[in-house]
């Protein structure tokens, strides 16, 4: 199948510090003859690389995710792609018209009432009258915008510009759509209501969609591919369960706590969060189990003892605890004892959090070992739950729940 998107070799250069070109307004040439003459022109301009050879393609009703850290190079791209910034090299070839939603109000004129802009916009599309007049209903009831249809755009607040821009974007049905992490903008209910949207368009209307966004979870439900893009270059492109996950990698670090033993019968010697193969990470998807693993020294044995631990919530809430008695592990001869916990896959609702483990006396009479905060991880949205996809706060464990019907 042909492409309907192709970047080669795609590279863009800015200088930090000059003149980016364009048109250049009268306090733009003021402020450059006075760095002309002033301290600021000793200083040296810098160049960087927002962009450095990226290459793929997108085909006829992809919906295609971009990811990376802030500065990745990811706006820069979509501007490229939309037509706004030129690349300094490589090529771009786009085989359908485009509609762009980058930031809000793009393409609005602000002096012009919410009606003339969808006839606005739909001119900048290409698109004649008679198919905008055809669409026109279904536009602002998208938008949810009716009692200020006639009201200059520049009284907006964010969020109406942003639910306007979108169904304009969206009903003008262009062969390209292209959003960034504007529908952050918007609220909760009307983002999901724009992703069912972005779903059709590609899924009913064979339309293609290009978009941003750091709800990753999100990306993975929505996108059937994804592109990582790291330093201005692609370090990842392929079904977007495998990008993510890769891209969660790269951040999520190794967070040991190491013990001291000095003076003690039973410590922790080393602790840290793992998956089921034993790899240390602090990065988990919602959908994996979750394994704390201690290695606990003993250098007299104490017949009864136990294991505490909780999960605690980035806000130092205690999500839950446990206790084991140690005993039950005791080395036969040994000097040490290495057990996981294990927090069961698809329990723990996304977000950051950290651990407190102790080690106390059956009664709790004595603490050998008490340590809190350590190993903090983050467990994110794969998209595995459509609870998640909704975008609520839900708490921060997900039952495996039971329905028994009583009666019908």
């Amino acid at each position: 199948m042909k492409a309907i998107i192709r970047v080669e070799n795609l590279s863009k250069e800015y200088s930090i510090g000059s003149f980016q070109g364009g048109y250049r307004t009268l306090r733009d040439s003021v402020g450059q003859v006075v760095r002309r003459f002033g301290r600021s022109a000793r200083l040296r301009t810098e160049k960087i690389w927002a962009l450095r050879d990226v290459s793929f393609e997108v085909h006829p009703g992809e919906v295609v995710g971009v990811i990376g850290r802030n500065g990745a190079g990811k706006s820069t791209l979509l501007k490229i792609l939309s037509r706004i910034t030129e690349p300094t090299s490589g090529a771009v070839d786009l085989f359908g018209r485009v509609a762009s939603l980058l930031e809000v109000g793009t393409g609005f004129h602000p002096e012009l009432t919410g009606r003339e802009n969808i006839f606005l916009n739909g001119a900048m599309l290409g698109m004649r009258k008679s198919e905008i007049v055809r669409k026109f209903d279904e536009i602002v009831a998208f938008a949810e915008i009716e009692r200020f249809l006639d009201t200059p755009v520049k009284h907006y607040s964010s969020g109406m510009y942003v639910r306007l821009a979108f169904a304009v974007a969206a009903h003008l049905e262009p062969e390209i759509l292209i959003v960034d992490e504007v529908l952050a903008v918007g609220d909760a209910e009307f983002q999901k209501k724009c992703l069912g949207k972005m779903r059709e368009v590609s899924e009913r209307k064979g339309r293609t969609v290009l978009f941003v966004s750091h709800n990753l979870g999100t990306i993975a439900q929505l996108c059937g591919k994804c592109i990582l893009l790291r330093d201005g270059t692609v370090a990842a492109s392929g079904p977007s369960a495998d990008v993510v996950a890769r891209y969660y990698d790269t951040i999520g670090g190794d967070s040991r706590h190491r013990g001291d033993s000095s003076g003690k019968d039973i410590f922790f010697r080393e602790v840290f969060t793992c998956r089921s193969d034993g790899i240390p990470t602090s990065s988990f998807a919602h959908s994996e189990e979750i394994s704390l693993r201690m290695r606990i020294g003993i250098t007299r044995y104490e017949p009864i003892q136990n294991i505490g631990i909780a999960l605690l919530s980035r806000h130092n809430t205690k999500v839950f605890t446990v206790n084991r008695l140690v005993n039950t592990f005791h080395p036969s001869g040994g000097s040490e004892i290495i057990v996981d916990f294990v927090i069961e896959a698809a329990l723990i609702a996304p977000g950051e959090y950290s651990f407190l483990v102790a080690l106390n006396s059956n009664r709790g009479l004595v603490t050998y070992e008490y340590l809190e905060g350590i190993c903090p991880i983050k467990v994110y949205d794969d998209g595995t739950d459509f609870a998640l996809f909704e975008g609520g706060h839900y708490g921060y464990v997900i039952l495996k729940d039971k329905w028994r019907v009583i009666s019908n």
